[in-house]
């Protein structure tokens, strides 16, 4: 089924996030939701903001340069960041494969500048991912 847009394409119905992706709507390999996903970015942000308070007597543009750096490396190294691991989410390619090494560093770049991050599709994917082609899923 499918509605029709404001410049009269064709979009695809779906009844939940990540349903047009081939995902299941609940459960392990659903897309993560917001509020897990707001719970985790403030364990991350945390994390960076003690650390730039250690290191850099918390300096602003360090805790934005330690939260991309920590991130993009724990996503690159582990498939999710430790708020991700911390509430069972890992990043995905939409084909389920490992991210690789530039689409973290894409993708945390571009949350960083925060407007990516808000701008949502209908499979609750911010504009950081899709624009890297990653999906944020529940591994529990």
């Amino acid at each position: 089924m499918t509605k029709s847009s404001s410049a009269g394409s064709a979009v695809p119905e779906s009844n939940y996030p990540g349903e047009r992706l081939g995902l299941p709507e609940e459960g392990p390999g659903s897309v993560a939701r917001f509020g897990m996903r707001i719970f985790a970015l403030v364990i991350d942000w945390g994390l960076a903001a003690v650390l730039a308070w250690w290191i850099f007597d918390y300096a602003a543009f360090a805790v934005s340069a330690i939260f991309i750096v920590l991130t993009s490396v724990c996503i690159a190294l582990l498939g999710s960041t430790i708020g991700h691991l911390i509430f069972g989410m890992r990043v995905n390619t939409i084909r389920g494969e490992a991210p690789g090494w530039w689409r973290p560093w894409v993708r945390q770049v571009l949350l960083s500048l925060v407007i990516p991050a808000i701008i949502m599709d209908s499979d609750q994917r911010g504009a950081h991912e899709v624009l890297t082609g990653l999906v944020l899923r529940r591994f529990r």
